[in-house]
């Protein structure tokens, strides 16, 4: 896919799904393929152009309801997205990036149709429809990544107001448990337990998806910065074996080291 030239890593409307500090994602795969000594371009897309085919690695982030739905019908209108994954490029997509990519989505008290790469709804809620709605996560979120991805632990924060499940017979698998904070908010059984298991009473639960190429999360950070392994995935998808590992600073070691501690160490 990529012969000798450079990497292109596609910003998608950072004006639209930019509010939590997401285009840090695009730095750090960039940087941390100049590190090994590879080219890459950062494509930056703004909102109302079409979305470039061609690029191997597209991200999308986290935005507020009325930008959400302004990027969704944006990025439908090409569909460039959806060839450029059937041709092997990889997605990152973050919170309200997230929530897209699936089925179908709420906004402004109304179900929106999603881009279809990845077999998840959203709702604000799954429970009884005279139920109260749960409330908004917000706060530091630890994830433990599935174990085929060779993870570790992963660290971030969330600021949502969905609740996101896979549909039946869904591809890929939940990027991994939710050790704290709430994530997709659905617990293995589909109710709304998510989080830890003594915070709701119910199984821990789990956040985002991983389909092929595809990675869906709602960990803020940037999440590839606080991260940097998951940067490594998304850049391997594209390079394969060709990605030499890289030693992490001292600096991002001990911050790693220091939110372990604090957010995970009982």
């Amino acid at each position: 896919m990529r012969g000798v030239s450079a990497t292109r890593i596609a910003l998608i409307y950072p004006e639209l799904l930019g509010t939590y500090g997401d285009g840090g994602n695009a730095i750090v795969l960039a940087r941390r393929l100049r590190w090994r000594g590879l080219p890459a371009e950062v494509v930056n897309v703004p909102a109302g152009s079409p979305v470039p085919d061609g690029c191997d690695i597209y991200l999308l982030g986290g935005g507020e309801d009325a930008p959400q739905v302004l990027a969704a019908d944006g990025i439908r209108q090409n569909r460039a997205i959806l060839r450029a994954v059937g041709g092997g490029a990889a997605v990152l997509a973050v919170c309200a990036g997230y929530q897209v990519i699936g089925t179908s989505y709420p906004s402004g008290g109304r179900i929106h149709e999603g881009l279809g790469l990845v077999d998840i709804e959203t709702r604000r809620s799954f429970g009884p429809p005279d139920a109260a709605p749960p409330p908004r996560a917000v706060g530091d979120i630890v994830v433990e990544p599935d174990p085929r991805l060779g993870l570790p632990t992963l660290f971030g924060y969330e600021n949502h107001g969905g609740r996101t499940r896979r549909l039946p017979g869904a591809g890929g698998f939940p990027l991994g448990i939710v050790r704290r904070g709430v994530g997709d908010g659905s617990a293995a059984g589909g109710g709304e337990a998510g989080g830890r298991a003594d915070d709701h009473g119910g199984a821990p639960g789990t956040d985002g998806i991983v389909d092929g190429r595809v990675i869906g999360t709602y960990l803020h950070g940037p999440v590839l910065a606080q991260n940097p392994a998951l940067a490594d995935l998304l850049l391997g998808f594209v390079h394969g074996s060709a990605l030499r590992p890289l030693d992490g600073p001292p600096e991002t070691v001990a911050l790693r080291e220091a939110r372990h501690r604090a957010l995970v160490t009982p």
